[in-house]
């Protein structure tokens, strides 16, 4: 069964249960080892899943951490586990500190519902303060699914997870940052954006008033950049509907047809594909085409040329190409829509194929 679904299914007991869920043990025991189990490990197998686990911290002795989960008889994350109605983020020091004397590279703090992840990526064996990764059973992203799929018993790879964690670190500090800027850009930014085309000193009256233009241009810039996008994909869709209508054939109105609804999702995907496309081509050649199972784009409104295919209508989303013309195609899955661009060079090369 997919991951996603199992969570899923672990979110409606939790709600069903939590009311009646009074102590810590009853969380981990309602809660969290079936989050364990899910991962693929065996709860009942010592050499799998450790309970109650010695992590003596310098002279104290006896200090236990929850569980200490291993793959092939190697540590590979240890878990703390706290009451549902705490917050999952207020014992980490207790979690740092197990983390210290442990051989593991990542450690959870959960409360059963929402599990933090933490690694070492500023120092060796030293747990960084802020989680790289979080699993939010009331509101499960397909991107964080995925990273996850890396701890399973299975599918873990510690290259893929540490690769992973860096990325995220990074690119959560970088839109933070980002964030700040447009509610209150600061100086160094304005100073950097202006000195492109404004070449006079720039005096505290003029910083002023250029933080105020800056922040207008930000945020303008975000608006319309939107608003851009919404217009595509109703654009797409009047153009599938024109498109629909000229290959309508006379029916028996007695003999009901199937019909199908283009998703915003598939149109905004189309509109990245074209994008692309139109790097090597005029946007004329491009050519949607929507079906029941995918929605397809074509060369020339050509079926003997397809140049790929979005499948969005199964849990996980994917991009089919085809790097052989007509052939079958490939599928690559998606986690969002922007990964679209990972695949530029592909969709070039399919061009390619029938010019």
């Amino acid at each position: 069964m997919d991951l996603k679904i199992k969570l899923e299914q672990l979110h409606q007991k939790v709600i069903g249960l939590k009311e009646q869920i009074g102590t810590e043990e009853a969380t981990k025991n309602a809660f969290v080892m079936p989050f364990i189990q899910i991962l693929g490990y065996d709860i009942f197998n010592p050499t799998e899943v450790v309970p109650e686990h010695i992590c003596d911290i310098g002279t104290k002795k006896g200090e236990k951490v929850d569980y200490v989960i291993k793959n092939n008889d190697e540590p590979i994350f240890i878990i703390e586990c706290k009451h549902w109605k705490e917050n999952a983020d207020a014992h980490n020091s207790q979690l740092h500190r197990y983390y210290h004397v442990s051989k593991t590279r990542f450690g959870v703090l959960t409360n059963g519902i929402v599990y933090n992840f933490y690694a070492d990526l500023e120092k060796p064996n030293i747990m960084d303060e802020k989680p790289f990764l979080t699993i939010n059973l009331e509101d499960l992203k397909d991107s964080s699914l995925k990273i996850l799929e890396s701890f399973t018993k299975t599918g873990y790879n510690l290259e893929d997870i540490l690769g992973s964690a860096e990325a995220l670190k990074y690119i959560k500090a970088i839109r933070k940052e980002f964030e700040k800027e447009i509610e209150n850009p600061s100086d160094q930014l304005i100073k950097l954006l202006v000195s492109r085309f404004f070449d006079k000193p720039i005096n505290a009256n003029r910083l002023i008033a250029f933080k105020e233009y800056t922040k207008k241009a930000l945020t303008t810039s975000i608006n319309e950049s939107i608003s851009f996008r919404l217009k595509s994909a109703l654009s797409i869709n009047e153009q599938i509907e024109r498109h629909d209508d000229k290959s309508i054939q006379p029916v028996d109105e007695n003999n009901e047809t199937p019909k199908f609804i283009t998703t915003e999702e598939e149109s905004e995907g189309f509109q990245i594909i074209k994008a692309i496309l139109r790097e090597k081509i005029p946007s004329e050649r491009i050519a949607p085409r929507d079906t029941q199972s995918y929605f397809g784009v074509l060369l020339d409104d050509n079926n003997r040329k397809p140049i790929c295919r979005l499948h969005f209508n199964t849990t996980n989303k994917y991009l089919e190409l085809f790097h052989n013309g007509k052939d079958a195609g490939e599928k690559m899955q998606l986690n969002d829509l922007d990964e679209i661009y990972n695949y530029r060079n592909e969709l070039h090369q399919t061009l390619e194929i029938y010019n």
